[in-house]
C-alpha cells in the first residue's frame, strides 16, 4: 500500500487537526498534489513500451539541461555572479551522472517499471544516502539533486498528466483545491480530500459535499508531511487526518461507521417522502450539481429537480469555449435524467477564484472585479452561445435560467434583453427551441438584496447564493482561514438581508430559494424555513438529511424563532435559538 520510505515506515500513528467540512470516514492511500511536483505512481509497463520509456527519459534529460542553461544565462545577465552560476553547473553535473541514469534504465528494462517512478526511486535513494553523510558539503548536494529530480519529473509528466496518473482509489492531499484542479480529477477514484487552505465554504468543501466525500481543510503544511502512497484516514466529523492509523484506531472507527450507518438508514427511508413540515408547509427541495453525471445521483437521493447547475466547470475543463452543440447535449442529458422535474441553469459564473489566469492577470481584486454576469455582458457572443444552447434544450425539457452576481437593475435588464435577442434569432433561423420555464436572479451581493423589491418585478424567482452574500456583507474572504471566525452565515446583518429578499419576492408573487451552503447546514434549517424560503437547493448527498429535518419541523414555530433571530445582537445568539429547535426536532442527525 505504501511506497518505500526507508526508516520512516516505522513511524507510529500521527494526527493532524483541521476543519471538518464534509462528513464521513474513509481510509485510502494519499495522493499528494504539489504546485509543480507530484510523487509519481509506480506501475508495470508492457515489454513493447520499454524503448519508448527510455526515449522519454532522454528527452526529459535534454529538456531539463536546456532549461538549466537558460536559467544560468538569465542569472549571468542579471547579476554577473559566478556563485549563482556555479549552482546551475552543479545541477548539470547531476544530469551527467551516468551511474544514476544507468540504474534508471536498468529498472525500466529489467523490472518493467514506468520511467517516472524509476527515476524518482533512484534519485530518492541517492538523497537518502547523502542525508546520512556527516560531511556538510556533500549533504548540501541533496538540495541540488532534489531540484533536478523535480525538474526532470515535471518534464517527464507535465502537471496535467501527472495529476491524472493515479489509477487507484485515493485521497487527494493538496495545498488548495481550485475549480480547474477539480475539472481534472477522476472523481470515480477520489475517496476524500485534505487541504492546507480552506473553510466550510471553500471550493474543496463544496465539491466534497456535492460528491458525498469526507473532507478536512485548513491543515497547514500537510502536503509536506505526507507522501503519495501513505495510508491515511479522513474523519470528516471531527476534522482529523490520521497518518498510519493503528489497529486500535481502525477498530474504533469501524464501530463509529456502524453507528453512523444506522442514522444513514433512517435518512434513506426519507428520500422519497415529500418535504412537508409537521404543520403542512410544503417546500421544494432541489439539488446543486456541477457535473452532468451528478443528475442521476440527485434523482436517487430524492431531489425534486436541480436548483443550481453550475456550468463554469465544463468551461474550465475545455481547451476553448464550449460550443453550442456541446452545451446543448449536456443540458439535455441532465434534464433527461431528471425529467419531468425542472433544471435551473446558472449562466457561467467564472471569476474570482475561478477565472482563467490569462483573463485574470490584471485583476487586483478579482472578487470585486470582472466576474459573474459582468463577464457575460462584456462577452455577448459567449453569453449568447450559452443561452442558445439552453433554449434549444428547452424545446423538450423544463429548464430555468438564472443570472449570477446581479448587483444592479441595469445588469438584469441587459441580460434579459440578450435573452430576448437569442429567442428572436432562433425563431428567424427556424431552429427548434423553447422558452425557459422561469428566469431568475441570484441574490449574492448586498446591493441586490437592498433593491430586491425592484429586481423582483423583473424575474420569476430569486435564488440566494449565501456563500457570496455572507462574504460581501461582512467583508470576509470565505476561503481565508485567518479570518474564518468572521465568516458568519448567521450574523444578524446577513439575516436581515435574507429576510428583506424573501419579503420582496413574496410581495411580487415570486418564489424565493436558497442555494448556498447555508441551505445544507442542518443547524440553520429552522432559520431558513422560518424566514419563509420556498425552495432549498443543496448538495445532492445532503438532500435526504435536509428532507428529514424539514419533515420534523413546525413552520409556525420556526417563523416565530426567525423573527426573533433578526433582533439578535450577534451570531451566537442566533445559533443558540436555532440549535434549540434543531436538537429538539432531529437530534439523531445533529453532530
Amino acid at each position: 500500500m505504501k511506497q518505500d520510505r526507508g526508516d520512516e515506515s516505522s513511524i507510529s500513528e500521527r494526527r493532524f487537526q483541521g476543519v471538518a467540512v464534509s462528513q464521513g470516514i474513509v481510509i485510502a492511500r494519499a495522493y499528494v498534489r504539489g504546485d509543480v511536483f507530484i510523487e509519481p505512481d509506480k506501475f508495470l509497463i508492457e515489454p513493447s513500451e520499454k524503448n519508448d520509456e527510455i526515449y522519454r527519459l532522454e528527452e526529459a534529460i535534454h529538456e531539463t539541461q536546456k532549461q538549466i542553461h537558460e536559467l544560468k544565462e538569465q542569472v549571468r545577465l542579471a547579476s554577473g555572479s559566478q556563485k549563482e552560476e556555479a549552482i546551475f553547473e552543479a545541477h548539470l553535473l547531476v544530469l551527467e551522472d551516468h551511474d544514476a541514469l544507468d540504474k534508471v534504465r536498468s529498472m525500466i528494462l529489467n523490472e518493467n517499471i514506468n520511467v517516472e517512478y524509476a527515476f524518482y526511486d533512484v534519485m530518492s535513494r541517492y538523497i537518502r544516502e547523502l542525508k546520512k553523510i556527516k560531511d556538510q558539503y556533500l549533504r548540501e548536494r541533496v538540495v541540488d539533486i532534489e531540484d533536478v529530480m523535480k525538474r526532470v519529473l515535471v518534464n517527464l509528466s507535465n502537471v496535467e498528466k501527472a495529476e491524472q496518473s493515479a489509477t487507484h482509489e485515493h485521497i487527494v492531499v493538496i495545498k488548495e483545491l481550485t475549480p480547474s484542479d477539480t475539472a481534472q480529477i477522476d472523481h470515480s477514484l477520489v475517496k476524500g480530500f485534505a487541504t492546507e487552505i480552506g473553510s466550510y465554504t471553500s471550493h474543496a468543501a463544496i465539491i466534497a459535499r456535492s460528491l458525498g466525500l469526507p473532507a478536512v481543510v485548513g491543515i497547514r503544511g500537510l502536503s509536506h508531511q505526507l507522501h503519495t502512497g501513505d495510508v491515511i484516514l479522513i474523519d470528516g466529523y471531527e476534522g482529523l487526518v490520521i497518518l498510519d492509523p493503528t489497529p486500535e484506531t481502525l477498530s474504533s472507527y469501524e464501530y463509529l461507521k456502524q453507528e453512523k450507518n444506522k442514522v444513514l438508514e433512517k435518512l434513506q427511508e426519507a428520500r422519497f417522502k415529500d418535504p412537508v413540515t409537521k404543520d403542512g408547509r410544503a417546500i421544494t427541495l432541489s439539488a446543486n450539481i456541477e457535473f452532468d453525471y451528478e443528475a442521476v445521483h440527485a434523482k436517487q437521493n430524492g431531489a425534486q429537480g436541480v436548483g443550481l447547475f453550475r456550468t463554469e466547470f465544463f468551461y474550465l475543463n475545455s481547451k476553448g469555449l464550449p460550443d453550442e452543440d456541446t452545451q446543448e447535449k449536456i443540458y439535455s442529458k441532465v434534464s433527461d435524467n431528471l425529467a419531468p422535474d425542472n433544471v435551473i441553469i446558472r449562466t457561467v459564473d467564472i471569476g474570482g477564484d475561478k477565472i482563467p489566469a490569462e483573463d485574470n492577470e490584471l485583476e487586483l481584486n478579482p472578487f470585486l472585479g470582472w466576474r459573474g454576469i459582468r463577464i457575460s455582458l462584456d462577452r455577448p457572443d459567449m453569453f449568447k452561445t450559452q443561452l442558445r444552447a439552453i433554449l434549444r434544450s428547452a424545446y423538450k425539457y423544463s429548464l430555468g435560467i438564472m443570472f449570477p452576481m446581479i448587483s444592479t437593475l441595469e445588469e438584469l435588464r441587459h441580460a434579459k434583453q440578450l435573452l430576448e435577442e437569442v429567442e428572436s434569432d432562433l425563431l428567424s433561423e427556424g431552429v427548434e427551441h423553447g422558452k425557459p420555464r422561469e428566469v431568475g436572479a441570484m441574490i449574492e451581493v448586498p446591493s441586490a438584496a437592498l433593491i430586491s423589491s425592484q429586481l423582483a418585478k423583473e424575474v420569476d424567482f430569486f435564488s440566494v447564493g449565501t456563500n457570496d452574500l455572507v462574504q460581501y456583507t461582512l467583508a470576509v474572504d470565505r476561503i481565508n482561514e485567518n479570518v474564518s471566525d468572521l465568516y458568519q452565515p448567521a450574523n444578524p446583518a446577513v439575516i436581515k438581508l435574507l429576510d428583506q429578499t424573501v419579503r420582496s419576492g413574496h410581495d411580487e408573487g415570486i418564489w424565493v430559494g436558497v442555494c448556498g451552503e447555508m441551505a445544507s447546514d442542518l443547524l440553520l434549517t429552522p432559520l431558513l424555513l422560518g424566514l419563509g424560503f420556498d425552495e432549498f437547493s443543496v448538495s445532492s448527498p445532503q438532500v435526504p438529511a435536509v428532507k428529514y429535518a424539514l419533515r420534523k419541523l413546525n413552520f409556525r414555530e420556526c417563523k416565530e424563532m426567525a423573527q426573533g433571530a433578526i433582533k439578535c445582537g450577534d451570531q451566537e445568539e442566533v445559533l443558540d435559538v436555532c440549535r434549540k429547535i434543531a436538537i429538539t426536532s432531529y437530534p439523531e442527525i445533529i453532530n
